[in-house]
């Protein structure tokens, strides 16, 4: 996960995208999932949270900046609230399991 740029010169805006490493800065990407605007005062960011969270539990790897803006957005808390359910619904499930023998 890393931001691409846009907008006009003298004028960033960026899009969060799910990116191969390998691809360029501003090149393909698979996904787009949101947007930051720094020349807004204050900045502007719009996360779509649903998608992140599903990319973070696939093991997408966020950049730095991105990682700031994912906390700021709220992802980085509400994929760890989605990562601890899973890890109580394994819980659950292999006691039943253990106990149902």
């Amino acid at each position: 996960m890393r931001l691409t740029r846009v907008g006009a010169k003298k004028r960033p805006s960026y899009r969060v995208v799910v990116a191969d490493s390998r691809a360029p800065r501003d090149g393909r990407h698979v996904e787009i999932l949101g947007f930051y605007d720094p020349m807004t005062n204050p900045s502007t960011v719009r996360i779509d949270t649903e998608r992140a969270v599903k990319w973070l539990q696939n093991g997408a790897q966020p950049s730095e900046r991105v990682r700031i803006l994912l906390r700021h957005a709220g992802v980085l808390k509400a994929h760890d609230e989605a990562r601890m359910a899973a890890k109580r619904a394994r819980k659950t499930e292999r006691a039943a399991a253990e106990a149902g023998e």
